[in-house]
């Protein structure tokens, strides 16, 4: 066969043993694809275990089966009869070679696997390892880079690592990024600095959302506005930003607002409106405690004063600003979705320009945007409606409208 075959061409048996042998390959790698890749997909669709479906899912199957017709050359040439070693030499060392992608692509993929299967578990959330494996998968495909060379070049992969000490200044440059980042994943993760699922802020990006993906090189933010911000992630640990995982671990997110109070609506409450304030069931106590309070002092001062001195102008007495604020303070401890554990103040700021500033300080019991904003204007409405009952008024800018009121106004 071989000798009838020589009577045309010289290599053309060697062009038939290597067609045959590329038939051979093509068809293993048929029977690899559909066959085997099919019964392994069946199996783990079939399983409990949750590993194995990412492994199909990021088709290492796949990419294993691929390996399979290069095996079958780099072993079909070692016992083809009538080929030349030269020849013979280059098909092995391009099925090497070819190996060597596969295998690099195939290990990348599994630690793609491992990563999705790590992700399963909640607690991964507080350890992401996604840098840690992008960076073993760059190490892994710069190292079959060098073997892929070193293969085609029939050469000893140690010769061209020697050459790599003096690119040292280039490499570090050129990876300048990838060290940066490296450095800030370690530091992010063992810090537990910043979580997939954190709301954080980053002003220095326009960043304030939730963490999608906490990556090598860049960390993602999807902002409230549902756009993506992505930052790098040495500047998480360069520049500052807020994390709110606190706020939503404690079960309590802050209500920090003010009322501005007309300061010439301040006074001292008569006889009469004391007993109106009386009507409201959540002063009933404070009044009583504050009433004996203010009678048992104003009896020392006026028995151990001077007989001339006026009871009206040395006695202490309730104002309205001060009974508004134990209101609003009785009203914060009675209401059902406001945190009776954690800090709750009603106090006054310095006044100034726009009035008397009476700050609500408080935690309302769900850290869930939408209901937190319903609590708080719930209890906004509610405090700048019973205002008026205590002979206060808002401070407000004078409106055009004021302006043009007073002028149309007959002088007396």
């Amino acid at each position: 066969m071989i000798e009838a075959l020589s009577q045309y061409h010289e290599m053309t048996p060697a062009l038939v043993y290597i067609a045959g042998l590329l038939i051979v390959a093509w068809l293993a790698y048929l029977f690899a694809s559909r066959v085997l890749l099919t019964v392994v997909r069946a199996l783990a669709s079939r399983t409990q275990h949750t590993w194995d479906d990412a492994l199909v899912k990021n088709k290492v199957g796949a990419r294993l089966a691929q390996l399979v017709p290069a095996v079958v050359i780099n072993m079909g040439v070692q016992i083809m009869p009538g080929i030349s070693e030269s020849l013979e030499k280059l098909a092995m060392n391009l099925a090497s070679a070819y190996m060597i992608v596969i295998v690099t692509i195939t290990l990348v993929a599994a630690l793609n696997a491992l990563n999705d299967i790590y992700e399963a578990n909640p607690e991964a959330r507080k350890r992401p390892i996604k840098g840690f494996v992008q960076l073993l998968q760059l190490a892994l495909m710069i190292l079959g880079a060098l073997l892929f060379i070193a293969s085609l070049l029939d050469q000893s992969p140690v010769i061209l690592l020697s050459g790599f000490g003096a690119m040292t200044a280039v490499l570090l440059l050129i990876f300048k990024d990838t060290l940066l980042s490296l450095v800030a994943s370690v530091q992010l993760t063992a810090q537990d600095l910043v979580r997939v699922g954190d709301w954080i802020e980053v002003p220095q990006f326009g960043a304030d959302g939730d963490v999608v993906d906490v990556e090598l090189h860049t960390v993602r933010v999807q902002n409230w506005d549902k756009t993506i911000t992505t930052i790098p992630t040495h500047r998480l640990i360069s520049d500052s930003f807020k994390n709110w995982r606190g706020m939503s671990v404690s079960g309590g997110r802050r209500i920090k607002r003010a009322l501005n109070l007309d300061a010439s609506s301040i006074h001292f409450l008569s006889d009469e409106e004391i007993t109106r304030c009386k009507r409201f069931a959540l002063l009933t106590d404070y009044l009583t405690d504050k009433e004996g309070e203010l009678d048992q002092h104003n009896s020392k001062i006026l028995a151990s004063g001077p007989a001339e001195i006026d009871p009206g102008v040395n006695r202490r007495r309730l104002t309205n600003i001060g009974t508004f604020r134990a209101y609003v303070w009785q009203y914060l401890r009675q209401h059902p979705q406001i945190r009776q554990d954690m800090t709750l103040l009603v106090r006054p700021l310095p006044p100034g320009a726009e009035g008397v500033p009476i700050e609500i300080y408080c935690f309302t019991s769900t850290t869930e945007w939408a209901a937190y904003e319903d609590i708080q204007a719930d209890i906004f409405d509610h405090v700048l409606a019973i205002v008026e009952e205590f002979g206060l008024r808002l401070f407000q800018q004078p409106a055009g409208t004021d302006f043009s009121k007073n002028a149309c106004k007959p002088v007396a």
